[in-house]
């Protein structure tokens, strides 16, 4: 690994690469198989839920690439050093933070399940919702033909926010807010704020509104000066980047009424995000604007299939240096669009 990289380096270069593991999503293997391999492939920043398992099997697999750095410069991968580990909160209602369930007592016979056909976390089977594996994207209900399933939200307690930076050494943390959420965002920066000295970077999503602008404003006022790196994430079309070309359209649209705004700081897409965001940015000339790019529910996808065969054989990623590097390869292309 670079000894001399740090990864807010890449904020500065305009090469920074996320990955979003799920605010909802607490699969701890498939969580630590994510580190590792994306570690490997040179992700800047690892962004989970706020929960110390899912913290530590985080750990786990970034501390496991250094056995494997050496092996993996060899075959070409980026391999950078390790990323930040960032958690994310919510000031209230979102889609990030909560779970689908349903009572499968209820289900008739012959359904034919078209809700375990299209969730993409394999999260849903004829006992109902896997929870640790559901990351809330809200795709199993509205296809229910019963109307059986519903989503269960949760808002973060500020008083977990302390112990993690100060105990698990988390350095970054991102804030899930939305228009009209003034009030919600100021109690939860009170908690926050006095630990941001702590901090490496601090991330501010929002979703796109007519008053986006001034909303934007309001938060800028409220939480600077900042002793950390800032960052504006703009979340384009939540949880859908693995949906298919089209999605990657909301986020740089997205994008563009961020940069209008001339914000402090640097902004970072996400929401949608794909294969196609790099091209789509440089097509609307805007590539030289974006400081980075996050990749959730598409970037994971990448790796369900090898996720699906470890959890066959009841084997780690680490053990396994056949499907290691099956995975490194298979990601690093989505890696290199935005570092090279």
């Amino acid at each position: 690994m670079n000894t001399n990289y740090y990864p807010t380096d890449s904020l500065k270069n305009g090469t920074w690469f996320k990955l979003i593991c799920g605010a909802s999503f607490q699969h701890l293997p498939a969580i630590k198989t994510l580190a590792l391999a994306y570690t490997l492939a040179g992700v800047d920043c690892l962004d989970v839920a706020a929960d110390p398992a899912v913290i530590t099997a985080t750990k786990e697999g970034i501390n496991l690439a250094d056995l494997f750095k050496n092996e993996a410069q060899k075959r070409g991968f980026l391999v950078l050093g390790k990323p930040l580990l960032m958690v994310s909160f919510n000031d209230g209602e979102d889609p990030h933070f909560r779970k689908a369930q349903f009572d499968p007592n209820l289900c008739p016979p012959e359904c034919d399940r078209p809700c375990e056909n299209i969730c993409p976390a394999n999260a849903i089977n004829h006992s109902g919702v896997i929870e640790n594996r559901c990351y809330g994207c809200g795709r199993c209900v509205p296809i229910c033909p019963l109307n059986l399933i519903y989503t269960r939200s949760y808002v973060s307690t500020p008083e977990t926010i302390a112990p993690l930076i100060l105990n698990q050494g988390i350095e970054a943390i991102e804030i899930h807010t939305q228009v009209g959420h003034e009030t919600d965002f100021q109690r939860l920066w009170q908690k926050i704020s006095p630990y941001t000295k702590y901090l490496k970077v601090l991330a501010i999503s929002c979703q796109d509104d007519p008053k986006l602008l001034d909303y934007l404003h309001f938060l800028k006022d409220l939480i600077l000066p900042l002793s950390c790196e800032l960052v504006w994430q703009t979340d384009g079309r939540p949880m859908s980047g693995d949906i298919g070309r089209g999605t990657t359209k909301a986020a740089v649209n997205l994008a563009q009424k961020f940069i209008n705004a001339k914000l402090p700081g640097a902004i970072q897409l996400a929401g949608g995000t794909n294969e196609h965001t790099v091209a789509k940015l440089k097509t609307m000339g805007i590539r030289n604007d974006i400081a980075g790019i996050a990749y959730g529910s598409y970037a994971r996808s990448l790796l369900n299939p090898i996720i699906e065969q470890l959890e066959s054989m009841n084997q780690p990623l680490e053990e396994n240096p056949d499907l290691l590097w099956q995975a490194v390869t298979i990601i690093s292309p989505l890696v290199k669009q935005i570092k090279l």
